[in-house]
């Protein structure tokens, strides 16, 4: 029996709800001063996509489908709920928090100095650079919390499972800094593309990386099943920034959110500028195929991860 196609901007919809209100609860328990409290509820709460708390949820709910599958024997309509459990709402919160920080930092005058996100003022032109500053500060270190603490409103996750989300989770973190340096130190330079995917791996791979596997992890997934979510989630974090620098060249800033052509404006090293628009669209298109094909290796049917792979090509459009 054939699944009926999976319905993904409504299930994306479910998520962002749970996400948001979590977000508001997480906050309130925080109990910040202002204008910091301020500033972190405005950061956390813009128009975002959502891509990588959708990650989470998505990885847990491919292991989970197919968990049912192989107990039932049967095809099951697995569809995403506002009912996700805490360990994935947990995980769904951090990656959120560290990238939301990540770009609040990327906008300041001293990184990237962009004065447009998600549609709206940065953070250090809606409030100034030192709250701006803290603000990235403090969503970085409740990454960690929200991970570890006892949390009113958030039950609480067995230890051995929270040491497994950590180990996912730092090291990429930590990787992701180190990509924002490593491409920094590229601007005005010429660099092969084995350098250019080198920064973007860390960059903006490394938490899409984090965020698919602690799906995983939240599911229990077996070894084989994480190995086929880590090619994925390295497929699809290349292939993310891949249509980032397609785009910023192709769309305009109102689609965007950010200013447009900000990339060119830094001198920054990008796939349109080392293989043009037409050559990196193929290449953004063979790394999501790539992607989608390893999930299907190990997933007995159409997963909602592959959902989400076609979700994200359609940016490209």
């Amino acid at each position: 029996m054939m699944k009926q196609p999976i319905n993904f901007e409504k299930l994306s919809q479910q998520v962002i709800t749970t996400l948001e209100a979590d977000i508001d609860s997480l906050l309130n328990h925080a109990n910040l001063p202002n204008p910091l409290n301020e500033a972190c509820h405005y950061a956390m709460m813009g128009q975002g996509k959502r891509v990588r708390p959708l990650l989470v949820a998505c990885g847990y709910q491919t292991v989970m489908q197919n968990k049912a599958m192989t107990t039932s024997g049967l095809t099951i309509a697995f569809e995403i709920s506002s009912e996700l459990p805490v360990n994935c709402r947990r995980a769904m919160l951090a990656v959120e928090l560290l990238h939301t920080y990540s770009l609040i930092h990327d906008d300041l005058p001293c990184m990237d100095d962009d004065d447009l996100r998600r549609g709206r003022p940065t953070c250090h032109i809606k409030f100034d650079e030192a709250t701006a500053m803290l603000t990235g500060d403090v969503l970085q270190t409740l990454a960690f919390e929200i991970l570890t603490a006892n949390i009113d409103g958030f039950e609480a996750i067995p230890d051995d499972q929270v040491a497994k989300l950590l180990k996912v989770f730092a090291p990429r973190a930590r990787k992701m800094v180190s990509g924002q340096m490593l491409d920094l130190n590229a601007e005005n330079r010429q660099i092969d593309q084995d350098h250019l995917e080198t920064i973007h791996r860390d960059k903006t791979g490394a938490l899409i990386e984090a965020a698919v596997l602690m799906g995983g992890v939240c599911a229990e997934a077996s070894a084989e099943q994480s190995q086929s979510l880590m090619h994925f989630a390295k497929n699809i974090g290349l292939a993310f920034q891949v249509q980032d620098d397609i785009l910023d060249v192709t769309a305009s800033t109102d689609t965007l959110g950010k200013p447009a052509g900000s990339d060119e404006g830094l001198n920054k090293s990008t796939y349109v500028k080392l293989m043009g628009v037409e050559k990196a669209t193929d290449y953004a298109q063979s790394l999501f195929v790539d992607a989608k094909q390893a999930v299907d290796s190990c997933f007995s049917e159409k997963s909602v991860l592959n959902a989400l792979a076609d979700w994200l090509w359609q940016r490209q459009k």
